[in-house]
């Protein structure tokens, strides 16, 4: 058997964080939703059943928790410091998509949320 990609995701994860450029955001929050997929080569796990042979995702989710605990003005910041910080950790990681979204943004709209999505290469594992 040959696994053309493989990839483990984290879908959903909820986080009351002080993200925005307004004092107001920083000061109250807001509620965001963050995804990440990470493409990564799964084959060894998939035989020896063992964790360090694949990204452990409880890891990923401790290092989104850390990311969105830090304040930034821009959502985009926030996702590239989550991917940055996706690739020290899992140097076997290729690529990662990190999507971060503020469900109530203050644009004086009614929306369903303002999202920020990366799709980030590895540079150091091509």
């Amino acid at each position: 058997m040959k696994i053309e990609s493989s990839h483990i995701s984290l879908n959903g994860l909820t986080f009351h964080a002080y993200h925005g450029v307004l004092p107001q955001e920083r000061a109250t929050g807001n509620d965001y939703v963050v995804d990440v997929c990470v493409k990564c080569d799964v084959s060894k796990a998939i035989y020896s059943d063992n964790v360090e042979d694949t990204l452990n995702y409880a890891g990923i989710y401790d290092i989104v928790k850390r990311e969105m605990n830090t304040p930034s003005c821009l959502l985009e910041h926030v996702a590239g410091r989550i991917g940055c910080s996706i690739f020290e950790a899992f140097p076997q990681a290729t690529e990662a998509t990190v999507t971060v979204v503020k469900k109530n943004p203050p644009i004086g709209a009614d929306c369903m949320g303002a999202e920020v999505k990366l799709h980030l290469i590895n540079d150091k594992t091509r």
